[in-house]
């Protein structure tokens, strides 16, 4: 399997060698076509003013046909000579059967004085008046030449000749290889660059991933607290990963706290009652508890199963709410006020007990909200059996209804002791108690609180506290039905 280095390297890698060679064959392809064409344009040039030179002396000296033979021109011999030298060219004066009279090389008389030119080729020339092509003359040059030729002619326009003016192509192609040989060198300088360039950018990308591996390693090893490193030289989306981990990480490091926690608490919770019913009826049977004494603690070994009776079951309703959230067939309409009075009346003996002064504030006509019935009054009767156990004696507990356009908002509240504030976000969790000893409330299990959140966001409600100036209020909300 290949890494994600390896394959960003190598497809980088890949591209710059197909651009490279792309340039190079473009950046050949169009000097070439360049130089052909200024040596078409130079060559044409020179055939063009040997064949006006030509055409001068021809005119002035008629050097052409003379008693039969043929006589060369000292003075064009020179000047062509000259020419040529300049030039780093060869020059032909040919009549127009295509025999040599005059060549430019050195000698007045060269071996190439006297022969003739393919037919075909001089056919050509006179009929296009003029050509350039590459080709070689065989006969004349071995190697493979630029050729253009040009006719002249006398001053009443007659065509006596034609020049054709060549030079070895190795003259021009030295300069594209001298091209060639320093774009390669450029171009390798510049793969090595790159690819040192590649290497370092590419690690420093590659970096961040295999950080965010190695902390995905030491979490699943255990390591609640691995995080990655976000900002830096990270780019946007690694930053985004590495933020979407560490999130993930913190959740699942509080879902495991909260596991761990859970698991604790149920010990602690199960342990006494289960000690003291293992306790008392040990006692029973050994006989260490008198007889006439086994009613007395057989009534509170009763009281001790129905409190784990109502941990189990507050427990089932509360993963049934998780799982399967309140089914809507369940959902109804409901006098909200009637609701809060028929849970009221039920601690009537509790709050006459304390002396409790009760403040309603309801409105005067009815007020609907949908939920499941049931359910809302266990989150209210959780909310006033709370409201009434922290109330001092002669305290004062408060019950609101509000609405607004959409929603309906229930208050319960109490004087005496606030909560401190670093307690405020903890009341709702599972399990959490005021009270750390858990000596002073034998009856609670810490989840009624709890199942109230539960039951409230089960509806898609939410619920709030605050606690301050010697006051706790509970705040919930219900979604608002116009009427029935």
């Amino acid at each position: 399997m290949k890494s994600t280095f390896g394959r960003l390297f190598s497809v980088t890698a890949l591209i710059l060698v197909a651009a490279s060679l792309l340039m190079g064959l473009s950046f050949w392809s169009m000097v070439r076509s360049y130089l052909m064409d200024e040596r078409e344009n130079e060559l044409t040039a020179n055939a063009q003013a040997v064949a006006a030179l030509a055409s001068d002396y021809a005119a002035a000296y008629s050097f052409y046909q003379y008693a039969g033979g043929y006589v060369q021109d000292l003075s064009l011999n020179m000047n062509m000579t000259v020419a040529a030298q300049v030039s780093k060219t060869d020059a032909l004066v040919c009549d127009t059967d295509g025999r040599i009279l005059i060549c430019s090389c050195q000698v007045p008389v060269c071996a190439h004085t006297g022969q003739y030119l393919r037919e075909s080729y001089v056919q050509e020339i006179l009929r296009k008046n003029g050509d350039f092509r590459t080709q070689t003359l065989k006969g004349i040059y071995e190697q493979e030449r630029y050729c253009a030729a040009q006719p002249f002619a006398l001053p009443d326009g007659t065509t006596v000749g034609i020049v054709v003016v060549t030079q070895a192509i190795h003259n021009a192609s030295g300069i594209v290889s001298q091209l060639t040989e320093i774009f390669m060198l450029v171009a390798m300088v510049v793969l090595v660059l790159a690819v040192i360039c590649i290497s370092v950018f590419t690690s420093s990308q590659i970096r961040p991933l295999r950080d965010l591996a190695q902390a995905a390693r030491d979490f699943g090893h255990g390591d609640l607290k691995a995080r990655v490193r976000t900002g830096g030289d990270n780019t946007e989306e690694i930053d985004e990963v590495a933020i979407a981990f560490n999130n993930m990480a913190a959740s699942l490091e509080q879902s495991e706290y909260q596991r761990q926690e859970f698991v604790a608490n149920v010990s602690h919770e199960l342990k006494t009652p289960m000690t003291t019913i293992s306790g008392y009826v040990d006692g029973i049977i050994d006989g260490t508890i008198p007889p006439e004494k086994a009613r007395q603690y057989l009534d509170i070994v009763s009281d001790e199963t129905k409190r784990l009776s109502r941990l189990v079951r507050s427990m089932l309703d509360i993963s049934r709410l998780q799982d399967q959230g309140i089914p809507k067939e369940e959902m109804g309409n409901f006098d909200v006020a009637e609701c809060l009075g028929q849970v009221l009346i039920t601690f009537e003996k509790k709050i006459n007990d304390k002396a409790l002064e009760v403040q309603v504030d309801f409105p005067e006509y009815p007020v609907y909200g949908r939920g499941v019935l049931d359910s809302i009054t266990q989150v209210v009767y959780n909310l006033v059996d709370n409201a009434v156990k922290f109330c001092p004696q002669g305290g004062r507990l408060g019950l609101t209804l509000r609405e607004s356009d959409t929603k309906v908002y229930v208050s319960v509240s109490n004087t005496g002791q606030t909560i401190p504030p670093e307690e405020l976000p903890l009341v709702f969790d599972r399990f959490h108690k005021l009270d750390k000893s858990r000596s002073l409330n034998r009856d609670g299990w810490g989840l009624g609180l709890y199942i109230v959140k539960t039951i409230v966001c089960s509806h898609g409600e939410d619920i709030s506290v605050t606690s301050r100036d010697g006051k706790t209020e509970f705040t919930f909300t219900l979604t608002q039905v116009n009427s029935l």
